[in-house]
């Protein structure tokens, strides 16, 4: 029976809409494997299913499952209840890492492949305080905004949650294949709807998305160009029910047009973590930890070298300053700097990014 499921995930995209039928009455599936016509069901969906290869799907599947993947039908009592419920649910979802974390209350934090420093920053900003106040930390493990989601999410253990666009056994892009394996180092989950071997193609990502946004109570959009996938996430969300957040951008930037459009739409402005908890329903808050405070923080950065301290002084959260300013800037010689950085990176103040270049993960609140 899971593979019956599992075998509807290759069906054509343009049938998916009429999928539904089926998930709920198993038996019209297995009369059309048998090559029965059944009236109660749409042509062109009846015309996909008899072209599938159900031997070849299964061994297929079967082989994924003893590489470690496990298979989530539609009956399987594992399957997200978040996904029942959106007019196009997934045949079946193919996993790797904890499965519990598909179940957790969560929250998807997505954005522009074209992101900016300062949009990378809040985003794993953001996503860490969500995550070390309980919450499941949802994304598409794309470049940009996505990677820092997924990397700010590992604060806590079990919290990140990785959809993808290919198949399981596809990573991409190709350079996230290790944030992937720290994913699951970390107890999260990687999952999609996509059969294993399945290629990165335009069309898949929007339904990625919906997935997503149904694993979600809500939305966090950091930073998204006007076409953005991010913003096809936010719709689905909308008509689903699911709550809208945004963070504030520059005017100027491509990348603002987003979170500024959904802002003037009704979306909920959000400048830190608490925004979106606020929000909670009371049964979700009831199950969260408590972010730590400020004076945690500022007791944080009171243990800080001196010469961290002065690079915190002058590094900034939205945007990468090199080796060569930051040593005119501080007076340091460049090993001490090296070492301020190090201390800055171990108390997770701080990123190095391309080009040997470094910014703070978030404003540094001094000790009084």
């Amino acid at each position: 029976m899971p593979y019956l499921f599992s075998a509807l995930t290759r069906v054509s995209t343009g049938t998916s809409i009429h999928l539904r039928d089926l998930l709920e009455e198993p038996r019209l599936i297995e009369r059309l494997r048998r090559g029965d016509r059944v009236s109660s069901v749409h042509p062109s969906l009846s015309k996909a299913v008899a072209k599938l290869d159900w031997k070849g799907c299964e061994e297929e599947d079967r082989r994924a499952e003893e590489r470690g993947v496990r298979i989530l039908p539609w009956g399987d009592p594992r399957y997200p209840e978040g996904l029942r419920h959106i007019p196009s649910p997934p045949p079946a979802l193919y996993a790797l890492g904890r499965l519990d974390a598909l179940a957790q209350p969560s929250v998807a934090v997505v954005g522009s492949r074209l992101s900016t420093v300062y949009g990378q920053n809040v985003a794993r900003m953001l996503a860490q305080d969500l995550a070390l106040a309980g919450l499941g930390i949802v994304s598409g493990l794309a470049r940009g905004i996505d990677t820092a989601a997924h990397e700010g999410s590992l604060a806590a253990p079990g919290r990140a949650v990785a959809i993808l666009g290919t198949g399981i056994d596809v990573p991409y892009p190709r350079e996230n294949e290790g944030l992937m394996r720290r994913i699951l180092e970390r107890d999260g989950v990687v999952a999609t709807e996509f059969a294993p071997g399945t290629p990165p193609a335009p069309r898949n990502f929007p339904l990625r998305n919906r997935v997503v946004s149904a694993l979600s109570w809500g939305v966090v959009v950091v930073e998204a160009t006007e076409r953005s996938g991010a913003l096809i996430t936010a719709r689905f969300a909308l008509e689903t029910g699911r709550e809208v957040f945004a963070v504030p951008h520059n005017i100027t930037s491509r990348t603002g047009v987003g979170p500024n459009t959904l802002i003037q739409k009704g979306a909920r402005l959000v400048q830190q973590a608490r925004d979106v908890l606020d929000e909670l329903p009371e049964h979700l808050r009831c199950m969260l930890q408590p972010i730590a405070s400020s004076s945690q923080e500022k007791d944080a950065v009171a243990t800080l070298s001196h010469e961290a301290r002065l690079l915190a002084g002058v590094l900034r959260a939205d945007d990468g300053a090199g080796m060569d300013a930051l040593c005119a800037a501080t007076g340091l010689p460049a090993h001490r700097a090296l070492a301020g950085l190090l201390d800055l990176q171990m108390a997770g103040l701080c990123v190095e990014l391309p080009g040997a270049r470094y910014a703070l993960n978030r404003p540094v609140k001094e000790s009084t």
